[in-house]
Parts: C-alpha cells; sequence; structure tokens
C-alpha cells in the first residue's frame, strides 16, 4: 500500500519541523513527530527512502495574489502578472519567484500566482538537500486545508494559525497578527470552523467538539486538492536516477550503438549487394539481347522463360534442356580455336541426343579443323556436305556426345 512522508518547514532553520507518515488509501497515520530545528531532518531520511515526500511551507513566506489580466496565453498572462504585483511587494520582484495555478479565480479572475522570495525558496531546499531528501511537491500550508466558501477553516499549527475560505483565499499567521487579524475575520464570516483547540477564544467562535488530534494530519488529507505547486519553472525538481539505472542505461546505450553499428554496417553490405545484382542483371540483359538482337522488350524475370521457348524452337524438349545446354557448352572452346567459322542454325534432337549445326567459315580448312576440335572432346562427328558460297564456306555437322572417332 502506497504510503507519503509530509514534512512541514517553518520559515526559519531554527524553526520546529513536523513530519507524519501516512498510508494514502484509507489516510491512516503511521507515524508522527516533531524536530527541534531543520538541522535534524536528516533522520527522516531513512523514513523517506520507501515513501513519497510532500513538503508543506509556511504560508506566512507566500503571498496569494488573484488577478484579471487582459491576456489570452498563459505565456503572456505570466509575463504581465510580476510587474502588475510590482507596487504591492516588499521585494523586487527580480528577487521573487512567482508560482501560477492552472484554475481559474473567482470574479472571472484568470491568474492565480503563488508569489515567495528566492532567497527562502532556496533555503527550504537547501535543507532538504542537506538531509539528503528529494520532493517533487512543495505546497503552502494553507492552502491544504479545506476549502469552505460560507466559514473559515482554521488550524493551530506550533505557534501559527493557518486559515483558509475560499480556494485562493488562505494566510498562515503569527501569534501576534492572528490575534488583530481574529476579529476582522470573524465580523467576515462569524461562523468559524476549529480544527484544534486555541488557547483563546471570543464567544462567536464556534468550537466543533471532534478536534483534530494532530493539525498536520488534517493538511496531509486535503494537500492532494491544493491548487498549486511550488516547484516549477526554474524550481522543478528532476528525479535523479540511482546508480543501478545509470549503469543499465549505460549498458542499454552500448547496445544501442552496437546495434546502430551492425546495422549500418549491414546495410552497406546490402546496398553494395544490390549494386552488385543490378550489374549482374545489366549483363545478363546485354548478353541476351547480344545472342538475340531481335528481341524488343527484355527483362531479367521473363529472360528464363524467354530461353525455353527458345530452346523449345530449337527442337529441345523440357527433359533434355541439361543435355542441349551441356553439349552446346561443350562446343564452346572448338568455336574458340576456329574464330572464322560461325554457326547459322543449332537444332538438337532429343531422341538422339544429337546437336545438329549449320555453320559458315572462309575455307574448308575450319570444318576440318573444328571437327578434330570436337572429336578431342569425345564427340561423335559427322561432317556433312560442303558448298561454296562466293567467298565463304557453308556445311553442317551432326554432333553426336559419346566416344569420339573419325567419320
Amino acid at each position: 500500500m502506497a504510503e507519503t512522508l509530509y514534512i512541514r518547514l517553518g520559515s526559519h532553520r531554527s524553526d520546529t519541523v513536523h513530519w507524519l507518515a501516512m498510508r494514502d488509501q484509507n489516510n491512516e497515520i503511521i507515524a508522527s513527530g516533531e524536530l527541534s530545528s531543520a538541522d535534524e531532518l536528516s533522520s527522516l531520511a531513512e523514513k523517506a527512502k520507501t515513501r513519497k515526500l510532500c513538503v508543506l511551507v509556511s504560508g506566512a513566506d507566500v503571498a496569494l495574489h488573484e488577478l484579471n489580466i487582459p491576456a489570452k496565453s498563459q505565456r503572456a498572462i505570466k509575463q504581465a502578472a510580476p510587474f502588475m504585483l510590482e507596487d504591492e511587494l516588499a521585494q523586487d520582484v527580480d528577487d521573487c519567484f512567482f508560482a501560477y495555478s492552472s484554475e481559474k479565480g473567482s470574479d472571472d479572475k484568470n491568474c492565480l500566482v503563488a508569489v515567495v522570495a528566492d532567497t527562502q525558496m532556496q533555503a527550504w531546499l537547501g535543507w532538504l538537500s542537506e538531509a539528503g531528501l528529494t520532493t517533487k511537491v512543495m505546497l503552502p500550508d494553507c492552502l491544504s486545508l479545506p476549502v469552505s466558501e460560507e466559514q473559515f477553516n482554521l488550524v493551530q499549527l506550533g505557534e501559527q494559525v493557518l486559515i483558509r475560505g475560499g480556494k485562493w483565499q488562505a494566510q498562515t499567521l503569527d501569534p501576534q497578527l492572528w490575534s488583530i487579524a481574529k476579529s476582522s475575520l470573524l465580523s467576515e464570516k462569524p461562523s468559524v470552523i476549529q480544527h484544534t483547540q486555541f488557547d483563546e477564544y471570543t464567544d462567536e467562535v464556534e468550537v466543533l467538539t471532534e478536534l483534530a488530534e494532530l493539525p498536520l494530519a488534517l493538511l496531509a488529507a486535503h494537500s492532494k486538492m491544493a491548487p498549486v505547486n511550488l516547484l516549477q519553472d526554474r524550481y522543478r525538481v528532476i528525479e535523479k536516477r540511482s546508480a543501478a539505472n545509470k549503469s543499465w542505461l549505460i549498458a542499454a546505450g552500448l547496445v544501442g550503438v552496437t546495434l546502430l553499428t551492425s546495422l549500418a554496417f549491414k546495410g552497406a553490405n546490402l546496398m553494395r549487394l544490390n549494386d552488385q545484382i543490378t550489374q549482374v542483371e545489366d549483363t545478363i540483359v546485354q548478353e541476351y539481347k547480344s545472342a538475340f538482337p531481335d528481341t524488343k522488350r527484355v527483362r531479367v524475370s521473363t529472360i528464363k522463360s524467354q530461353l525455353k521457348r527458345k530452346l523449345k524452337q530449337s527442337g529441345g524438349g523440357n527433359q533434355s534442356e541439361g543435355d542441349f545446354i551441356t553439349m552446346l557448352a561443350s562446343t564452346e572452346s572448338a568455336f574458340k580455336q576456329v574464330p572464322n567459322l560461325k554457326p547459322t542454325s543449332i537444332k538438337f534432337d532429343a531422341k538422339r541426343n544429337e546437336l545438329r549445326l549449320q555453320a559458315i567459315a572462309d575455307n574448308y580448312q575450319a570444318f576440318e579443323t573444328f571437327k578434330v576440335a570436337l572429336e578431342k572432346q569425345r564427340f561423335t562427328v559427322k561432317q556433312g556436305a560442303q558448298n561454296n558460297q562466293g567467298d565463304k564456306v557453308t556445311g553442317s555437322f551432326s554432333i553426336i556426345a559419346g566416344k569420339g572417332g573419325r567419320s
């Protein structure tokens, strides 16, 4: 079950510090106590390790103002507010911190602002830092009292009196100021609810029979409804990561860098392979066009089917395509030995495993040389009739795979 540690700081380091640990779900008080000064805050560090920390500060150091600023954007409102309050503040606006509520005020007031001296904010945060305490929430104590539009709610915490009426109508008064303000407050709202016992009351104060045993418990129970958190803008606390988390993040970062490097390397290889594939495909297309110059459109994806069709046209069957290609490839060296002999037609008889070749050359000797070269490759070669055609000689060959010999 989630728990929260509440700490209430005074205006000065020497002021009493009130603290209380409470379960969030049912506001059950786990422990509470007082410290003689902020110098003893470190004693609460162990209690804060397993709990959320909510810090309340004396509202006597926080001035609450409601303003109606003729601007629409929040940025413009925040820029104008300090100058509108310049004459009302005891300190120069440059020495003050302005914390803004996201809620709307009464009578169409569009700016609820809490003003604190920078030196006071730095003092509170400094005491916490010295004690090893970190919080994301810092609330004026008087704004943690319950809201009542019809009457004032008030509680005495230490020597100070906390008063709250409406949402932004709240004060924390020292004993001297309380004695002065009491009659004025009672004349404004005669029915005053007291949440803890005071030493002196007039007859006009209605004392409830059920008094809060711990004033801080009352503030803690209503703190979630407080309309402003002082830790914003430049005082917003960024939670520090633990050493374990830092180590994990470093490891994750190294893994990420390694992964990116690996992906980059593989990506470069893939690009190189794609370039090589493109070059091979271009070569295949060029060779096909060279072999079949009459072809108009050539695509790599269809070359295989086109070659099969050409093979069928040449007399090869589907079952003997391998034999035909093998025999044709075997004749390559013979063609290289007789470069002036060129084939004019090629047919393949699958049943007889016979390659029939019509060729043209410069002379009769070329046909004889070609025949000898094939026979050296253990082909049986039958040479057909040869005829003169001008300055060229035409002839034919019947080439059968098997034991070679003269014919």
